[in-house]
């Protein structure tokens, strides 16, 4: 994993000085370089953290190879789709599917939802006594959130991790703060696997969490785990790797223990297509997925655009922009801990925006 550790650095701190500059927690990608010189860009995005270890890198590579200029600023899937909605960024991005009440309200009409990668939303903690990975199951992991189990030797952990030694010390919860696809993809989890979740909290952007501290963004929990001695919580897999957080290993459907990483993420992602008719808006859930190796807490990641863009100009840029992420930059996923799409639902994607760019200028 060095090799990873050595690309997502650069990026990450990238983003923490920028967001400093800004006096903010979230980050801005893509306005670097010949941004700068030029004083401007020609595409503006928002929305989720959940890919912005990518996502930074996409617009980088993609302004180096183009000249096309791409600011993102990463606030959130909720913020995202806010932006969008109100038509005040060309794009969003978020790691919930927007709801059919939310589709309608947008003021520019019909919205493509488009997948981009695939990620892991991993469950990180800080126990320095334990140097052996830790195992959960998504019953125990809801009975934590819930505030059921409050101590880290719990019989109910101590029983999934014989040989062990647990300490006898509390259980700090931590969760996001913010509207959250991270936190819808996380709930969407666990009320798969709790009756108990699925009745209350439930799925969500934003929850009313029985317990915890709230930190905002991926960046905000990763920061917060790393402080607190006994803290646990959930983000997505670069953001762990890069704060060098151990991750627990999850069991699947299947009854097995999987870590997190992009071969079994994809794993995950194997049975998507066949929820993918060719009428898909690719609103689909990859959770607790089948297969013995498919790390249950994975999801796509989606890129919001309006089918019909008022801006003819941007419209072929964003449309240049989304098949060259559909193509080449695929190749960037696995290297930062996302897993590619599979090459079939890439190609039906890249015929999904061939026509953005038939919008009028206005």
């Amino acid at each position: 994993m060095l090799h990873r550790h050595r690309v997502l650095v650069p990026i990450l701190t990238a983003a923490a000085l920028l967001s400093a500059a800004c006096g903010g927690e979230s980050g801005s990608a893509g306005d670097t370089g010949a941004a700068r010189s030029s004083g401007s860009v020609d595409l503006t995005g928002a929305g989720a953290t959940f890919p912005y270890p990518l996502y930074s890198k996409w617009f980088a590579d993609y302004a180096n190879q183009t000249g096309v200029r791409i600011n993102y600023q990463s606030i959130g899937s909720g913020g995202g789709i806010r932006q969008l909605s109100e038509q005040t960024v060309d794009f969003g991005a978020t790691d919930s599917p927007m709801t059919d009440e939310e589709l309608a309200r947008a003021k520019g009409g019909p919205i493509l939802h488009i997948p981009t990668v695939l990620g892991a939303v991993v469950i990180a903690y800080n126990l320095p006594e334990v140097t052996q990975p830790i195992k959960l199951t998504g019953p125990v992991l809801a009975d934590i959130y819930r505030g059921q189990i409050t101590k880290w030797n719990d019989p109910r952990i101590a029983q999934l991790n014989a040989g062990v030694t647990l300490p006898p010390t509390d259980v700090l919860v931590v969760h996001r703060s913010d509207g959250s696809g991270t936190t819808y993809i996380f709930s969407d989890y666990l009320a798969a696997v709790s009756p108990e979740w699925a009745a209350a909290p439930g799925r969500g952007k934003e929850l009313k969490w029985p317990v915890g501290l709230g930190a905002k963004g991926n960046e905000g929990v990763s920061a917060q785990v790393k402080q607190l001695p006994g803290a646990i919580g959930y983000t997505e897999l670069a953001y762990a790797r890069q704060n060098q957080l151990p991750v627990a290993s999850i069991q699947n459907k299947s009854g097995n223990f999987v870590a997190p990483n992009a071969e079994s993420v994809t794993a995950a992602a194997a049975g998507a297509m066949g929820k993918l008719g060719a009428d898909s808006d690719y609103r689909i859930s990859v959770v607790n997925a089948d297969g013995a190796n498919a790390y249950p807490i994975s999801s796509f990641t989606w890129l919001i655009v309006y089918q019909n863009q008022p801006d003819q100009v941007k419209g072929q840029k964003l449309e240049d922009f989304l098949k060259w992420a559909l193509t080449a930059g695929q190749q960037s996923a696995a290297a930062l801990d996302y897993a590619p799409l599979p090459p079939e639902l890439a190609r039906q994607l890249a015929g999904r925006v061939e026509n953005l760019a038939g919008g009028t200028t206005p």
